[in-house]
C-alpha cells in the first residue's frame, strides 16, 4: 500500500510534526532513549527500507519515521532523538522532550542498554511521569549474557508496572516480542498504574498546591503532576512549549499563578533554590533507578567490564592514546589512498567512454561545436572528474569512519582530545566533528549537531575547514608524490605518503586549536560548558550496515549537493578558457593579473585562479592548473606524476612552491558545498562569510610568512 503524506492533527498543537500514514487508523510510536543503546538499530530492523527523513519544525535536527508492520496495526515509528533526561540542553534533547511531551504519540517505546540499565532507567521514569502507555525494550541483551550479566525482566515489569521486553536487535527475530508487546499496550484499556517517582516532602508539598489548579486547567492533556513540577522548575524554552500546547490564558491564570507563588514561597523559606530543587529531583531519579535495578540485574562478574577497562587504560592513556591515534589516522588514510586508485581509475575510463559517446552523439546530429565544447568539455566534464575523484575516496574514507564510531572507538578520541579543546574554551565533542571533516567538511559542519551550547557549535562550524576534506587530497597527495617521495609508486611509497600526510593534517589540527582559541577570546568569547561524555561498550561492527549507511547517509548526500554547483563551475570554466581577448584567454588573463600578489605568496597566477574557480569542488583544482599551462580548452589530466611534475617544473615549479600550495590547500576558503552548509546550519550569512574569511587569511598569511623565509635560505 503506498503511503501518502498528511499531517497528524494531534501533533499540530504540540510539535507540527508532518506524518506519512497509510491510513487514518495507523498508531503512532515514538522510539525513545539514551544515546548509543542501540535505538537506530531498533529502528531500522522494525521499519527496513519503510522509512522517511525529514527536520523537526524550524530546526535542523533530523526526524526519522518509518512504518512497521504488527500483527494488529500499521505502525509510524518516530525515532527520536537520542537523549539522558528530559531536562533539555540541546537542540536535540529539546525536540525529543517536546514530541515525547506535546507530540501526543500513542505509545513510547524506550530502548535501554542492558549492560547499564541502572543510568538508563533515569530517562524511563521521567516518560513514565507523562504517559503510562510505555514499553521499556532492554537491548543488547547478548551483550549482557557475554558479561554475564542477569537481568530480571518480568520482576522489572513488575516493579515499573509496565511491559519489559529484551531485545538483540541486531537480529530482527528478537524484535518479534517487542511489536506484540507494543499491540498489547496499545490495545489495552485498563488505567495502568506505572511506578512514580517519590520526592522529597518539600518538593511534593509544593507540588500539591500547585496540582490541583493545573488538574482543573489543563483538562486531561497532559499530566497534572508532571507539569505541576515543571512549572516549578522554571525551565524557559518548556514554558514556552506549554504556553503553545494548552494556550496563552493557561499560565496568565490568577489563581495558578497565586498557586505558584505560595508553593515557590514555601520552598524559598525552607532554602530550596531552583538549582537546588533540580539537584534533588535528580537525585530522586537516580536513587529510585539504583533501588530497581537492586534486586532485578545480577553481575556474576562484579569485573564485567574489566576487558573494556583495560583497553580504555592504553586507548585513553595520555602516553599511549595519542600515538596510537595518530597511527590509526595514518592506516585509514592509507587504506583510502591505496584503495581509492583503482576504483578511481575504473570509474574515470567509464565516464570518459561516456563522454566519447556524448561527442559522437553530438556530431552524429551535427551540433555547432561551441554547444559541445560547453556541454561536454564544460559541464559534463567537470562533472565527471569530481565524481570519479571525489566518490572511491569518500567510499572507503566514510565506511571506514563509520566502522570505528560502530565499534566504540570515536567517543574515545573525544575523550583524548577534550583536554586540549577545553584549553581552548571549546568542546571535546570538537573532536567528532573534526574527525567527520576529514571525509567532507560539509559533513564535518551537520555533524555540529551534537554540541549543545551554540557559542561552541559556531567554534566548530568555523574552524571545521582546517581539516583537510576527501576533496583536497588528491592535490596534497599528488605534489607529496611528486616532490617529496619520488614516483615510483609500490607499498612503500604510499605509506610514506600516508605518514607525510599525517604530519599536514596534524598542522591543520594545530591551526584549528589556534584558531579555536583567538575565536573564543574574541569574537566568540565564553567559558568551555561542561557535559556528559558517554563511553559506550566496545562492540563487533555491523560491517554490512555500516557500508550501506554510510554510502547513503553521507557519500551520496555529500556527493549530490557537489554535483549541483558542480555543473555551473564546468561551464564557466569552459568559457574562460575558450573565449579569447586578443591572444590570450580570459582565464589566461586573470592568471596573468593574479601573478603578482602570487608571487609573494610562494605560488605563480594560475595556481590562485585555479583555487578560486576550484571553490565548487577542491579535486578540479590540480586539473585546471594543468589545463591553463597547457593553454587548452578544457580539462586534462596528465599520463603520469613523472610528466606532471616536468610541466609543472617548466613553468617555474620549485619545493617553495610545493609546499606552498600544500599550505594554500590546507588552509583556505571552504568549497561551495561546504558554505551552503554554514549557511543552512546556522541562518546567517554572516557566519558563513566569517567561515570564509577565516581560513583564507590564515591561508595567505601562512603562504607569505613560510615563502618570505625560504626566499631568504634560497
Amino acid at each position: 500500500m503506498e503511503a501518502t503524506t498528511e499531517t497528524l492533527g494531534v501533533c499540530e498543537g504540540g510539535v507540527g510534526l508532518e506524518m506519512r500514514r497509510t491510513s487514518p487508523e495507523d498508531k503512532v510510536v515514538a522510539l525513545a532513549g539514551n544515546p548509543n543503546v542501540g535505538k537506530s538499530t531498533v529502528f531500522n530492523s522494525l521499519t527496513g527500507m519503510n522509512q522517511h527523513t525529514g527536520n523537526w519544525p524550524g530546526k535542523t535536527v533530523t526526524n526519522a519515521q518509518g512504518v512497521c508492520q504488527s500483527d494488529a496495526h500499521t505502525l509510524i515509528l518516530v525515532d527520536i532523538p537520542g537523549t539522558y533526561s528530559l531536562m533539555a540542553h540541546s537542540a536535540e534533547e529539546e525536540v525529543a522532550r517536546n514530541f515525547l511531551c506535546f507530540g501526543e504519540p500513542d505509545a513510547v517505546t524506550v530502548v535501554c542498554d542492558a549492560t547499564c540499565l541502572e543510568r538508563n532507567l533515569n530517562l524511563v521514569l521521567q516518560i513514565l511521569e507523562i504517559t503510562p502507555k510505555v514499553v521499556v525494550c532492554v537491548n543488547l541483551m547478548d551483550e549482557a549474557k557475554r558479561k554475564q550479566i542477569k537481568i530480571d525482566l518480568a520482576g522489572l515489569s513488575e516493579k515499573l508496572g509496565v511491559p519489559v521486553v529484551g531485545t538483540t536487535a541486531r537480529k530482527k527475530r528478537s524484535l518479534s516480542q517487542l511489536t506484540r508487546t507494543m499491540d498489547a499496550v496499545l490495545d489495552s484499556s485498563s488505567s495502568r498504574r506505572p511506578l512514580k517517582v517519590t520526592y522529597p516532602q518539600e518538593i511534593e508539598d509544593a507540588v500539591a498546591i500547585v496540582e490541583p489548579v493545573v488538574r482543573e486547567k489543563a483538562g486531561g492533556q497532559i499530566d497534572s503532576r508532571w507539569l505541576s513540577l515543571k512549572l516549578l522548575d522554571q525551565d524557559p524554552s518548556l514554558v514556552v512549549e506549554i504556553r503553545r500546547f494548552l494556550g496563552e490564558d493557561f499560565l496568565e491564570d490568577p489563581r495558578l499563578a497565586d498557586a505558584l507563588n505560595r508553593a515557590q514561597q514555601e520552598l524559598n523559606e525552607q532554602g530550596i533554590t531552583a538549582d537546588k530543587m533540580k539537584d534533588m529531583v535528580v537525585s530522586s531519579l537516580v536513587l529510585t533507578a539504583e533501588a530497581l535495578c537492586k534486586d532485578t540485574v545480577t553481575y556474576k562478574k562484579e569485573v564485567y567490564n574489566n576487558r573494556d577497562r583495560r583497553i580504555d587504560q592504553i586507548l585513553t592513556s595520555k602516553w599511549t592514546g595519542y600515538p596510537i591515534m595518530l597511527c590509526l589516522l595514518a592506516v585509514v588514510f592509507w587504506l583510502t589512498i591505496t584503495g581509492a586508485n583503482y576504483p578511481s581509475q575504473l570509474l574515470s575510463n567509464f565516464l570518459f567512454w561516456v563522454q566519447d559517446q556524448l561527442t559522437r552523439l553530438f556530431q552524429f546530429f551535427g551540433a555547432p561545436d561551441w554547444l559541445h565544447g560547453m556541454l561536454v568539455l564544460g559541464v559534463y566534464r567537470v562533472l565527471a572528474w569530481v565524481v570519479s575523484v571525489m566518490l572511491p575516496p569518500m567510499a572507503i574514507f566514510f565506511p571506514l569512519f563509520t566502522l570505528l564510531e560502530d565499534a566504540g572507538y570515536l567517543p574515545r578520541i573525544a575523550y583524548n582530545l577534550d583536554k586540549p579543546f577545553k584549553r581552548c574554551n571549546a568542546c571535546g565533542k570538537q573532536a567528532l566533528t573534526m574527525c567527520m571533516g576529514f571525509g567532507c567538511n560539509a559533513a564535518g559542519v551537520i555533524g555540529c549537531r551534537i554540541i549543545d551550547s551554540p557559542r561552541e557549535r559556531l567554534l566548530a562550524i568555523i574552524t571545521n575547514n582546517f581539516v583537510p576534506c576527501n576533496g583536497r587530497f588528491p592535490t596534497l597527495i599528488a605534489i607529496l608524490t611528486m616532490f617529496f617521495i619520488g614516483t615510483m609508486g609500490g607499498v612503500f611509497s604510499s605509506l610514506r605518503c600516508a605518514l607525510l600526510l599525517t604530519v599536514v593534517i596534524v598542522l591543520g589540527i594545530g591551526m584549528t586549536f589556534l584558531v579555536t582559541k583567538l575565536l573564543s577570546q574574541t569574537v566568540l568569547k565564553g567559558i568551555p560548558s561542561s557535559y556528559t561524555l558517554e563511553l559506550p561498550p566496545y562492540r563487533r561492527p555491523q560491517i554490512g550496515r555500516v557500508i550501506v549507511r554510510s554510502i547513503f547517509d553521507r557519500t551520496l548526500f555529500v556527493l549530490k549537493r557537489a554535483i549541483v554547483v558542480a555543473a555551473p563551475a564546468g561551464l564557466l570554466i569552459w568559457l574562460m578558457a575558450n573565449i579569447t581577448v586578443g591572444e590570450a584567454s580570459i582565464l589566461n588573463h586573470c592568471a596573468d593579473f593574479l601573478d603578482p600578489f602570487a608571487k609573494l605568496l610562494g605560488l605563480d597566477g594560475v595556481i590562485l585562479i585555479a583555487f578560486i574557480l576550484g571553490l565548487p569542488a577542491n579535486e578540479i583544482v590540480v586539473p585546471i592548473i594543468i589545463m591553463t599551462y597547457m593553454a587548452q580548452g578544457s580539462l586534462l589530466e596528465m599520463e603520469s606524476l613523472t610528466a606532471m611534475k616536468q610541466l609543472f617544473v617548466d613553468n617555474g615549479w620549485t619545493w617553495v612552491t610545493a609546499i606552498s600550495t600544500m599550505l594554500f590547500s590546507l588552509m583556505h576558503w571552504p568549497c561551495s558545498t561546504t558554505l551552503i552548509t554554514i549557511k543552512k546550519e546556522t541562518g546567517s550569512f554572516k557566519w558563513a562569510a566569517l567561515a570564509f574569511a577565516i581560513p583564507t587569511v590564515s591561508g595567505l598569511a601562512a603562504c607569505f610568512l613560510f615563502a618570505s623565509a625560504a626566499r631568504l635560505f634560497i
